[in-house]
């Protein structure tokens, strides 16, 4: 598990308006450095949290956090400093907690690395349905989205493959004793570079775009961004512009901006994407060790909840010892 962790999460590799037409790229704005204004949202309960995900409410301010460690998810209300445990740990079985996103129905999706994704009541904390990863091969399930249409979208590490759950597939799932099997939409080993011997992990994080047309998932280890058309299920990358995408780890996207987390850079990057999606021009990046080295982010009422795993501090990554309590950062400033 922490050998995993720490080849997927932390992989160190080397060193606003429309475009006029579909495939026009961004208007030129050259790529600077920004100034972050970092300070603690949310306190988690424990000392051995090693956040990694988190997601927000669309119908709510609350905020949810995943713990690495032991599964366990926080749910984070304004007003309270320290946030709630929402779920224990290992709660229905599950080692971890990776990826959350919370639909517009009030449901909590929750990857775990090591089976696949379960879907819980946010109201009643219930589990709902349990969708797992089919075969023997090695897996990790790590992140996800959701669609307008009602669908999620998760990325495999190490299949590199997306896996697509639709509101067809979880209805039957609830009926049929609430379990299910991921299917893939997408397989990206065709089109991603050849992984190294000593790091087979690519895929990361999963954003929409406007409208959920098209979704973009990065690679961590190549740096590329890779566009996904749910209808066709065409695969084609993403022509960026200023940088690339190495050590992605969580994306977020508001209707033409990205917002990408580097994680053991312990930066945060902003980019502008073309109309149709096929082209990115990185606007903003920004370093600064007080991330802690974030592993995805949540944006709200226009500020970026950032992760702080600190999973270089005695968890997943190495030796030491974590500041405690774990916290979750507003981040403003990009």
């Amino acid at each position: 598990m922490a050998t995993a962790a720490t080849a997927l999460t932390a992989f160190t590799a080397p060193a606003a308006g429309p475009a006029p037409t579909a495939h026009t790229a961004p208007a030129a704005h050259p790529s600077h450095a920004s100034q972050l204004r970092i300070s603690t949202a949310y306190e988690l309960p424990g000392d051995r949290v090693y956040p990694e995900g988190i997601a927000a409410d669309p119908r709510s301010d609350r905020l949810y956090a995943g713990s690495y460690e032991t599964g366990a998810v926080y749910r984070m209300t304004p007003g309270h400093r320290v946030a709630e445990t929402f779920l224990p740990a290992g709660a229905d079985g599950r080692h971890t907690a990776n990826g959350l996103k919370v639909d517009d129905a009030g449901r909590l999706w929750v990857t775990d690395s090591t089976q696949g994704v379960s879907v819980y009541d946010t109201r009643t904390r219930k589990l709902l349905a349990r969708f797992d990863v089919s075969g023997t091969d090695p897996s990790f399930v790590n992140d996800l989205v959701l669609t307008p249409d009602g669908s999620a979208y998760l990325t495999d590490s190490v299949r590199n493959v997306v896996y697509r759950v639709t509101p067809a597939q979880l209805a039957r799932a609830q009926a049929e004793g609430g379990r299910g099997r991921l299917v893939a939409r997408f397989d990206l080993n065709g089109v991603l570079p050849p992984p190294s011997g000593e790091n087979p992990y690519a895929l990361n994080g999963i954003a929409a775009g406007p409208g959920g047309r098209y979704l973009l998932t990065a690679d961590m280890t190549g740096g590329g961004l890779y566009r996904l058309d749910p209808v066709t299920g065409k695969v084609s990358r993403v022509r960026l512009h200023g940088a690339d995408l190495r050590n992605a780890d969580g994306l977020e996207t508001a209707g033409n901006r990205l917002w990408v987390v580097h994680n053991t850079d312990n930066a945060l990057s902003r980019w502008r994407l073309s109309h149709d999606g096929t082209e990115a021009r990185q606007e903003a990046r920004a370093s600064d060790p007080d991330l802690q080295l974030p592993t995805t982010l949540a944006r709200a009422n226009g500020t970026l909840f950032v992760v702080r795993s600190q999973f270089d501090k005695g968890g997943p990554m190495g030796p030491g010892t974590p500041q405690t309590p774990f916290t979750i950062a507003a981040v403003r400033g990009l």
